[in-house]
């Protein structure tokens, strides 16, 4: 009895034995599984895959493999496969996967972006080709408007003529200032090229146009002009000119003729101006302004008794042809076609005020001194194009036409429109 029951005893625990091998072995494959958590990497398998279906418009297909392999996930839209990759783990392709489309969409970003500033510099230099052979249009004599100095040569112009044209040998640059065009930002820019004032806070040279104050650009000894040249070369000084006009690059800005003449009156006669008053505004009130007695002796005097020039007064002294004999217009009505001599200087860039910004950011890159300084953001003449008929109102008809003749040929070289409502109104 007793070796029956240790038979028993043996052949069940051997059974229970052979049981436990089988469960274990069919886990181990795969049969089944007891164990209700999963192993790590099945986890974060489990994981990017709860994150891929989240959004509403994929789906997901996932190939089972064994533990020992890894994932990546390949996003093509509208789908989303999970696919062997030989090295890291599945969130870790899908990761890489994801750098890979953000590199792709910005390097298409940056070509349409450089795609597009091609386009906006072909039609910038269609724009520039347009103004410079209107000029030379106007200039060859196609046009029926007719103006003094248009067939002269430059070895003609008087040296006096030639203190617009500030050179700078450093950059090979040759600007045309006029006054109430931005001349003082672009002056500015001239002295940080040509490094011709020295910061006191620095004890260098200026090197941000901004930083240079205003008040000091117009000082004529910080500028080599051509009209100098006489001092500084003698004899050669028209064969330097004749080089350095065929060979540095030249340019100028313009402006409505109208609007800068009425520009040009709020600057100097809408406030005091102690020597504007004195050379030019006491002549206007004498000859125009039916002033009893005689004038106050300084412009905050007149001012301060209501004694001031209007632009009416401005405009008949502009037509007085006692005006023309007595000096050359002041430069800042003076018109562009002498001041400039666009006729005999053939400029590579005519800007305009009214597309200041872009202009100058194409010049300077047409300089190759974009990488130096930008042009400064100060504040710009306000005055506008549609001030004009205000303006204009209270003179007559016929000297509007007049004063039309006298700065048509600004009109017509620079592509400004006949102001007929100001002319037929």
């Amino acid at each position: 009895m007793g070796t029956w029951r240790g038979l028993r005893v043996a052949f069940i625990l051997g059974s229970l034995f052979m049981i436990l091998l089988i469960i274990v072995y069919w886990d181990d494959v795969g049969g089944f599984n007891l164990y209700p958590l999963q192993d790590p990497k099945h986890e974060s398998l489990h994981s990017v895959s709860n994150q891929v279906t989240a959004g509403p418009s994929r789906s997901v297909s996932t190939s089972r493999a064994r533990t020992s392999s890894s994932f990546t996930v390949h996003t093509t839209a509208p789908s989303t496969t999970l696919v062997p990759e030989e090295k890291g783990g599945a969130a870790e392709g899908y990761i890489k996967e994801e750098e890979k489309e953000t590199k792709e969409q910005r390097k298409e970003e940056i070509r349409k972006d450089e795609e597009t500033e091609r386009s906006h510099s072909a039609v910038e230099d269609m724009e520039q080709e347009v103004r410079k052979q209107r000029i030379m249009d106007m200039c060859s004599g196609k046009d029926a408007v007719e103006f003094p100095g248009r067939t002269r040569a430059f070895e003609q112009i008087p040296n006096r003529e030639l203190d617009h044209l500030i050179v700078d040998d450093t950059h090979q640059i040759i600007y045309c200032y006029v006054p109430k065009v931005a001349c003082t930002n672009w002056k500015r820019v001239m002295v940080v090229l040509s490094q011709s004032l020295i910061s006191p806070s620095s004890g260098k040279p200026y090197t941000d146009p901004e930083a240079v104050p205003p008040d000091l650009v117009h000082n004529s000894s910080l500028h080599l002009t051509f009209a100098k040249f006489w001092r500084h070369y003698g004899s050669l000084s028209r064969h330097l000119m004749a080089l350095k006009l065929q060979h540095y690059t030249k340019f100028l800005f313009v402006r409505d003729p109208f609007v800068r003449l009425i520009s040009a009156f709020r600057n100097k006669f809408g406030r005091p101006n102690e020597d504007f008053y004195r050379q030019f505004g006491s002549v206007m009130l004498s000859r125009f302004g039916n002033v009893s007695g005689s004038l106050p002796e300084t412009a905050a005097e007149a001012f301060g008794a209501g004694i001031k020039p209007t632009f009416q007064q401005f405009i008949s002294y502009l037509l007085d042809p006692e005006t023309e004999k007595e000096s050359i217009f002041n430069e800042h009505w003076r018109q562009v076609y002498r001041l400039c001599h666009p006729c005999q200087v053939k400029y590579d860039f005519i800007g305009r005020l009214e597309t200041l910004e872009a202009d100058a950011e194409q010049l300077l890159k047409l300089l190759k001194v974009d990488h130096l300084l930008h042009f400064p953001s100060g504040a710009r003449n306000r005055t506008a194009a549609s001030w004009e008929r205000d303006w204009f109102k209270q003179i007559p008809t016929s000297m509007r036409r007049e004063l039309y003749k006298l700065y048509e040929p600004d009109f017509e070289l620079f592509g400004y429109p006949k102001p007929d409502s100001v002319l037929h109104r």
